[in-house]
């Protein structure tokens, strides 16, 4: 995958990452490619599912959305197709960021509320009614420090 981004694709993305909305001729200066080249490269890495989407970071509490909760969350069983069943679960539009991760826990859920109330209900929904969660252990966040979603693109070396 490394091999088919070259150093100019990552100067692209790097930009990218930061506004989405950099007009194409401001990124093919920056880039020092040509405009056509740099339009090109986004339509290939988009194809390649390199760029996954193009999205907004909205600042939750600007939209009334002012608890940031994390939670891990431990399966009873870990068989593939009860795995699978949690991860479907778990992909809804209330839940802002999931891992499958290692450890003791079986996932972290990242999500936002406006209350308690709207997060007791969505806990009693995807955990407290599966059979298949264990336990889960709820986490709530006193400071977002930092949020973001830019991937960390080091150049590559020139031989």
């Amino acid at each position: 995958m490394t091999s088919s981004v070259d150093n100019f694709d990552r100067a692209i993305l790097r930009i990218l990452q930061k506004d989405n909305t950099t007009p194409l001729r401001v990124i093919a200066e920056q880039a020092h490619r040509s405009t056509a080249s740099v339009q090109r490269r986004i339509k290939r890495m988009q194809e390649n599912g390199v760029i996954k989407a193009s999205s907004a970071i909205i600042a939750p509490e600007k939209v009334g959305q002012i608890i940031t909760i994390i939670v891990e969350v431990h399966a009873m069983r870990a068989h593939a197709s009860d795995m699978e069943e949690m991860k479907r679960s778990f992909s809804g539009p209330e839940i802002q960021q999931c891992y499958y991760v290692t450890g003791e826990a079986d996932f972290m859920l990242v999500l936002t509320v406006a209350d308690m109330a709207e997060y007791e209900a969505i806990s009693s929904r995807l955990f407290y009614n599966n059979e298949n969660v264990k336990w889960f252990r709820t986490i709530v966040v006193i400071d977002r420090v930092k949020a973001t979603m830019e991937t960390p693109l080091p150049m590559l070396p020139t031989v």
